[in-house]
């Protein structure tokens, strides 16, 4: 799939989340094969103020490129600041989030909020149009509520304003996450705009990817969720492999995450005991969750991801978690591999 003039690789790439998808996880998931990757949120005002929180965001690995970054707002001039430094930064596109569905987010008229007055939300859209110079996309949802799907039409307006692709995640912002995905409001929207579309919802694994492709028509899929860990879910020789291999390969992905967590939160170019406080809150986080999240689906999880939560310093907490995979995990495929 082409995006204007930057060609996106492969059929599934990783989908932005707020907290989530910062630069150490992005650049694994790439390493694992996500064709592309994209920023979390970062909000306008907070960014054109010069807030640690959204200059920390904004850090990317240049091996990630190309790479989106997904600006949130609506105040169209806010907006428009924001996407001048995001380019001054080196995106290579712009991405305006009009799909969260966060209560604090959307009461303040951002996200999918945008969703409620397409004829409002336009000249907001018009004013980015005319500020970005690299590829300009958004990422919508179904509708506002079950009595607003109105994908279909804020896809349209978002074409006609000049935008260069979409991604649909097709529940409504009431749904928030809950329930099945409707794909068909996917297909509705490939059907009605002539830009690429890029579906997103309820995809778990590359078969599930090319199924979204084929049932909706869409030219990329997103993963979000079921990235959460698990990137290697965009190797599509992931699932071809032995039980052995499969675990000797997440044990390689972890370590690799880990290591990169740890140089981007402790090490990089911090000014000021303030943020060099806040980047190690912020290591001492990320470590936690997703150590917890590697957990998931073996013996004895629970009961270390409460460890893990407990402990005081990423040391500890990786401590906790080595411990875990030697005596739960490496016996587990060393002896499967043995009987093989």
């Amino acid at each position: 799939m082409r995006i204007g003039n930057v060609e996106v690789n492969g059929i599934a790439r990783l989908a932005p989340m707020a907290a989530i998808s910062n630069a150490p996880f992005r650049l694994v998931a790439q390493e694992c094969g996500s064709g592309m990757t994209t920023t979390e949120e970062i909000d306008a005002t907070s960014l054109v103020y010069n807030s640690l929180n959204a200059q920390d965001i904004s850090r990317y690995y240049p091996q990630e490129r190309p790479l989106a970054m997904q600006l949130l707002g609506c105040d169209a001039d806010l907006l428009c600041a924001a996407a001048e430094r995001l380019q001054e930064m080196g995106a290579d596109i712009i991405d305006l989030n009009m799909g969260c569905p966060v209560p604090k987010i959307t009461k303040q008229g951002k996200g999918s909020a945008l969703m409620r007055e397409p004829m409002t939300t336009a000249p907001i859209i018009r004013a980015l149009r005319r500020t970005v110079q690299v590829p300009f996309t958004v990422k919508i949802r179904g509708g506002w509520d079950n009595s607003t799907l109105n994908a279909v039409e804020v896809a349209q307006m978002l074409e006609d304003e000049g935008v260069d692709a979409l991604t649909v995640h097709p529940r409504t912002r009431s749904q928030q996450f809950g329930g099945r995905a409707p794909w068909q409001i996917i297909a509705d929207v490939v059907q009605a705009v002539r830009i690429p579309v890029t579906g997103n919802g309820d995809v778990t694994s590359m078969a599930e990817a090319r199924e979204m492709l084929a049932t909706t028509g869409c030219a990329n899929v997103m993963i979000g969720r079921g990235a959460v860990g698990s990137p290697w879910v965009f190797d599509e020789r992931y699932d071809g492999m032995s039980r052995p291999e499969q675990l000797r390969y997440r044990e390689r992905v972890i370590r690799r995450h880990m290591a990169l967590v740890r140089e981007h939160y402790e090490g990089g170019d911090a000014t000021g005991r303030k943020e060099l406080r806040q980047r190690q809150h912020d290591g001492r986080t990320q470590v936690r969750k997703h150590l917890a999240w590697y957990t998931e689906g073996f013996a004895h999880s629970a009961e270390t991801r409460l460890r893990v939560f407990r402990s005081e310093t990423i040391e500890e907490a990786l401590e906790v978690f080595w411990t875990f995979w030697e005596s739960n995990v490496r016996p587990q495929y060393e002896s499967e591999a043995a009987a093989v």
